[in-house]
């Protein structure tokens, strides 16, 4: 998890896409930019929505914007990223992660979503 920078609590690497890419290569490029991690993007855990600020425009007045998640298996911890100023990324257990998660929907996307397809994993791997 990485800190955020308006306020306390920590967050999962996060954004938009651009137009020349796939929601799974931002997913991948976030984690790079945000958190200095590369890895194998695994499986979608799920969408979740939520409301932001800073998406307030006329075509979505409420800041309604949708979060698409994903299980990352982490292979590479960077030294240096672009963000690495701004954020201090953090190994937690799952339980600590849901205890300092910043936002309910972060939260709800690792309790339900990601436990849920942990537990799947394991248990077709067993």
């Amino acid at each position: 998890m990485i800190n955020s920078t308006s306020g306390p609590g920590l967050l999962f690497p996060k954004g938009g896409w651009e137009n020349d890419e796939t929601v799974e290569e931002a997913a991948v490029r976030e984690a790079i930019e945000e958190a200095g991690v590369r890895g194998d993007l695994l499986d979608f855990v799920g969408d979740y929505n939520f409301k932001s600020k800073t998406h307030e425009d006329e075509f979505s007045p409420e800041g309604l914007c949708k979060a698409a998640m994903f299980a990352l298996l982490v292979k590479e911890e960077l030294n240096s990223w672009p963000e690495q100023s701004t954020r201090i990324r953090s190994w937690l257990t799952i339980s600590q992660a849901i205890q300092n998660c910043r936002h309910a929907w972060m939260k709800e996307a690792l309790e339900y979503g990601f436990c849920k397809w942990l537990a799947q994993k394991r248990k077709t791997a067993s």
